[in-house]
């Protein structure tokens, strides 16, 4: 059987208020000419179809559309809840679902029964709140780890007695995983991993969760997310696994997803980043930029966008500067005074007369009401 393994959609989702609906669009056509080009007979989606329970209707109708399209395709769709999805809202109408071939495993309670595809089990593992499980499961622990080792129990015990190759799809935090800044904390008590060893004895696992594809080993892999999420993303290649699955072998080859647009992180002095021919490269790019003049540059944002016009995120980290002693008390102060005090400690200068003059008029309006024009 081949299968391609993806994970964490997150249909919806914004990148700093930029919509990446568009690009999700991009993300489903090349997931479609790779079933169709490749031949894959089921992709397999790791969890975090949407980024959050209550989906807005672009990304409800972007998931309807490519779940229609794989099916028209001729591949297989097995699908499972993450922690951004709502169980209950991903999975309605699973059994009716079934018989066109797209398969939603958003149930706890199903863990241990298989999707059947060319002679392999295919096994979903939705996302599992600990809290949720625990008493329904009977597990004497609290915690990730005894809930997904509970459902691969689950899971062994219909292997043992079917002996056919076996796929597992779940969505989790394993240990020594690496994590960017995109993804939801799912600690419970602190801890968050799921060893590696509770998924032994399957012949490949789907991983969702971590947004960078990752290796745990060879038959234990994240496809990560489909587009960089954050900025510590920046240096992630996205994509899926391809991943052939027959008696006694086991091959993967990661297929690239389309770049929407490159994303880099930029450091330096406002004047050279406006005048540097080195910069050029990064005119087109969503930009995250940290700004080390020693005070802070005014206007700094709409400078820097008239040369980067995709600049996202701006911060000032002025070099070699030392922390300003913070006023200890407020009470009873001058609401000017403290305005004043929080501007010089932001942008390490003080405010120049037309600022003070502002700043008094907004105080004075605010006392009586007014509006300013």
């Amino acid at each position: 059987m081949r299968l391609l393994h993806t994970s964490d959609w997150h249909l919806g989702r914004a990148f700093h208020r930029e919509s990446l609906i568009d690009a999700q669009a991009a993300f489903v056509d090349h997931v479609i000419a790779t079933v169709r080009s490749e031949r894959v007979d089921a992709v397999v989606i790791a969890g975090d179809v949407y980024d959050r329970a209550l989906p807005s209707v672009d990304a409800v109708e972007l998931c309807g559309e490519a779940l229609r399209r794989l099916a028209d395709a001729g591949a297989r769709t097995v699908l499972i809840s993450g922690n951004h999805d709502s169980p209950r809202r991903l999975g309605f109408g699973a059994g009716l679902i079934d018989a066109s071939g797209v398969h939603l495993r958003t149930d706890p309670a199903g863990v241990g029964r298989p999707v059947l595809i060319d002679g392999v089990a295919v096994y979903g593992i939705p996302y599992l709140e600990p809290d949720m499980v625990r008493v329904p499961w009977g597990l004497a622990e609290r915690g990730h780890a005894a809930a997904i080792e509970h459902a691969m129990g689950l899971i062994r015990a219909d292997l043992a007695w079917r002996g056919t190759p076996s796929v597992v799809l779940a969505h989790a935090f394993v240990t020594g995983g690496e994590a960017s800044d995109s993804e939801r904390d799912i600690s419970v008590g602190g801890v968050p991993h799921v060893p590696l060893s509770a998924f032994a004895g399957v012949d490949y696992v789907a991983l969702g969760h971590l947004h960078g594809r990752q290796r745990m080993t060879d038959s234990v892999r994240y496809s990560g997310s489909p587009l960089a999420y954050s900025f510590s993303e920046s240096d992630h290649v996205k994509g899926s696994w391809l991943v052939d699955l027959t008696p006694g072998a086991l091959a993967t080859t990661f297929v690239p997803a389309p770049v929407p647009r490159p994303l880099a992180r930029l450091r330096g002095h406002l004047d050279d980043l406006l005048t540097s021919p080195h910069w050029s490269p990064y005119e087109d790019h969503w930009l995250q930029i940290t700004l080390t003049d020693p005070i802070r540059p005014k206007s700094a944002m709409d400078r820097l966008r008239a040369r980067y016009p995709h600049t996202l995120n701006l911060i000032f980290a002025p070099e070699g500067a030392t922390p300003t002693p913070r006023t200890p008390r407020l009470a009873g102060r001058p609401e000017i005074d403290v305005a004043l005090d929080f501007i010089r400690d932001v942008r390490g200068e003080p405010a120049d007369p037309a600022e003070r003059s502002l700043l008094r008029r907004a105080i004075e309006s605010s006392r009586t009401k007014e509006t300013l024009v």
